[in-house]
């Protein structure tokens, strides 16, 4: 217990951060209108590429018996690389609506 408390006191401003930036995108997101929905995450999504930079550069870093750093590393890239092709997919599906249909 003692160094749960001693890494909230030594992070502190840290955690504050942390709260604030999920408080301030629920609060911007949520007054985006709906139309802007799709593009805006579209967007969003490019940014799981640095996840997957940062995910590598753990898994380079860590030494081979630390699993735990291994496997977080390995669900960053699983996951960042699932909301990178997700991302594509619905850009896609987006732009495809812009297009005009052809003439049989």
């Amino acid at each position: 217990m003692d160094a749960i408390l001693q890494f909230f006191n030594e992070h502190l401003i840290l955690i504050y951060l942390l709260i604030f930036t999920v408080i301030l995108g629920f609060e911007v997101i949520s007054k985006v209108p709906t139309v802007l929905h799709t593009p805006l995450m579209s967007g969003a999504n490019a940014v799981s590429g640095v996840v997957i930079i940062g995910a590598i550069i753990l898994i380079r870093n860590a030494s081979a018996n630390d699993y735990l750093t291994l496997s977080l590393g390995a669900i960053g890239v699983i996951l960042g690389m699932i909301n990178v092709v997700g991302g594509f997919a619905v850009t896609d599906r987006m732009l495809e609506m812009f297009k005009k249909k052809k003439k049989s």
